[in-house]
């Protein structure tokens, strides 16, 4: 039988709201040894993902832009907007400040566990938010709920030829 992802998501999840003050959510992802949290509105909207790296601004800082000055004028040489948004990162104290704000990749609950791999591996992502079909979240898929279930795949196979 097909595993489906609702068969191996993780369905107790930690969340957080735009709104949560950034210490809070490090605190979250620092005692519970994950790597990211759901960003959810107060209905249960996903709204994004606070991942690790998003934090990584609040420790390095944001690099000045490149530019070269020709005849007292300023030419960046990179988007100049991008700086602004790395500063506002660097010094963002919520959530909203700081989390990426690309466009999500999710699944279905009813989605092949083989295809839900295939979308992480194919968008280089780690984890993938699970929603129903009202857009509400309902669990997480992580890699290490696939290689979980891939392991216990294996050791059905071993009982299966042992006995």
């Amino acid at each position: 039988m097909t595993k489906t992802v609702a068969d191996v998501m993780t369905r107790d999840l930690l969340t957080v709201t735009p709104e949560t003050l950034l210490p809070e959510a490090i605190q979250l992802l620092a005692n519970n040894r994950i790597s990211g949290l759901p960003v959810v509105t107060a209905n249960g909207e996903l709204k994004g993902i606070l991942s690790e790296a998003d934090l990584m601004w609040q420790v390095t800082g944001a690099p000045l832009p490149a530019y070269i000055m020709l005849l007292d004028s300023v030419i960046y040489l990179e988007n100049p907007a991008r700086y602004n948004e790395e500063v506002h990162k660097a010094l963002g104290q919520t959530v909203a400040e700081v989390m990426g704000h690309d466009k999500v990749t999710t699944t279905l609950p009813t989605a092949s566990l083989k295809e839900a791999a295939q979308v992480m591996h194919h968008k280089k992502v780690t984890r993938l938010p699970v929603v129903d079909d009202q857009g509400a979240l309902v669990g997480i898929l992580t890699q290490g709920d696939i290689v979980r279930a891939l392991a216990e795949s294996y050791q059905d196979v071993a009982t299966d030829m042992a006995g």
